[in-house]
């Protein structure tokens, strides 16, 4: 095992990340926007009122979304598994 692979197999732990992370964060991104605007335009400053929609959008990103982040973390972990005699080696 030298160098290479240790820098690949993190680059892959990471990307893998950034895949799963991606649409919870992207959710309440835009849902915090969408909040933030409504919230300056009606001059609101209560913070439930930034928690709640955010917490429901991203529930339901979760269970749309799970069973596929859930097939890819998977994916990647039976590719590790594959993959240890030729780290070892």
């Amino acid at each position: 095992m030298d160098d290479t692979m240790v820098l690949e197999i993190a680059s892959e732990a990471m990307m893998a990340a950034a895949k799963l992370a991606a649409p919870v964060l992207l959710t309440s991104l835009l849902v915090g926007l969408m909040v933030g605007l409504i919230q300056s335009a009606t001059q609101l400053s209560e913070p439930t009122l930034a928690f709640v929609p955010k917490f429901i959008a991203v529930g339901g990103v979760l269970m749309l979304s799970g069973g596929w982040m859930m097939q890819e973390m998977v994916s990647f972990t039976e590719g590790l598994f594959e993959s240890i005699p030729r780290l070892v080696a």
